[in-house]
């Protein structure tokens, strides 16, 4: 069998015990909670930062999905608009250095800037993530061992046959980290996407970052967070499972997932980071939050419980940029 099944992933996680949960992810803080940093995070990092922020007291995560504006401080910012993706989710936070709102202190994000022409943010390394491909348990799919370079041919519509199976290959909704990593790793530009690969499902629907459900025929493919896909599985409160039937493919003879653990030597593999305002690095309360390895945002219990793999450089610098 070349997947992780949801079967195997829900089982291994009663090992974990719940000890580790710290309290409940949730999508934004409790009404009336307003710590001393504030901020969107998107994608599959929400939770974990969720939690995170939950432990260490400091930050708090703003979900990037819910409702159209956020208070995010006890007087004033009142309405501040809520963002849909990691991209939008560091446009928000310059805007509001730009406008010296005072309203947001970061955005928890899945990749490295686009636009390095400033040093005006910095990325803070936190944890580390790897993304495969999501199929359906009850696909013939399901027996096939994938390699790279053969997701990339499928990806490119070069092929379009797996084992007899006629492959539809998706991604998630635009502008969403798993996507941005995905085509880089195909080697595709999102101006460039082949007309085979689509963002909707078969009927119709957007696909939603690591969510199973979009996988409906049996030739369904969409790229996947592994993170994700094991904290969907761990029973954490407040995280949904949305994997549906499906499991994650071996690639280039790597499993996902080890022991309900990430595998470090996945060959599909990034780092997460915060994002912060450069010139704020000194601030003692962005220090403790976010800056070093003892800093509130590498607590490696919480990181584990959410599928995310450990960085011995977590707390540290990885890239400066505008965007």
């Amino acid at each position: 069998m070349s997947i992780v099944k949801r079967a195997a992933v829900t089982l291994a996680s009663t090992a974990l015990g719940l000890g580790l949960l710290s309290s409940p992810a949730q999508a934004d803080p409790p009404v009336g909670v307003y710590r001393p940093l504030v901020g969107f995070c998107a994608g599959s990092v929400g939770p974990v930062l969720d939690a995170l922020g939950d432990a260490g007291g400091t930050f708090a995560c703003y979900d990037t999905f819910g409702s159209l504006t956020v208070k995010t401080r006890q007087f004033g910012c009142d309405a501040v608009m809520r963002p849909n993706n990691v991209s939008a989710a560091i446009t928000a936070l310059n805007n509001d250095i730009d406008a010296q709102t005072q309203c947001l202190d970061f955005a928890g994000v899945t990749r490295l800037p686009v636009d390095t022409s400033t040093n005006d943010l910095s990325w803070l390394r936190f944890a580390a993530e790897a993304v495969s491909v999501a199929v359906r348990n009850d696909s013939g799919l399901a027996f096939h061992f994938f390699t790279k370079a053969e997701l990339q041919s499928v990806y490119r519509c070069e092929t379009t046959e797996v084992d007899g199976v006629a492959v539809r290959p998706m991604l998630p909704q635009a502008g969403t980290g798993v996507r941005t990593y995905w085509l880089s790793e195909m080697g595709i530009s999102e101006g460039s996407i082949p007309a085979c690969v689509s963002d909707v499902d078969s009927t119709g629907q957007t696909v939603r970052e690591n969510d199973g459900t979009a996988l409906i025929d049996a030739g369904d493919m969409v790229p996947f967070s592994v993170s994700s896909y094991i904290a969907q599985g761990n029973s954490i409160p407040g995280v949904p499972d949305r994997r549906a039937d499906t499991g994650l493919a071996d690639i280039d003879g790597a499993m996902p997932i080890v022991n309900n653990t990430l595998n470090m030597s996945f060959p599909i593999k990034h780092e997460d980071y915060v994002v912060v305002e450069t010139s704020r690095l000194g601030e003692p309360d962005i220090t403790k939050a976010f800056v070093g390895t003892a800093s509130d945002v590498c607590n490696s219990s919480i990181i584990r419980l959410h599928g995310f793999g450990l960085l011995g450089n977590c707390g540290s610098v990885a890239a400066t940029g505008e965007r």
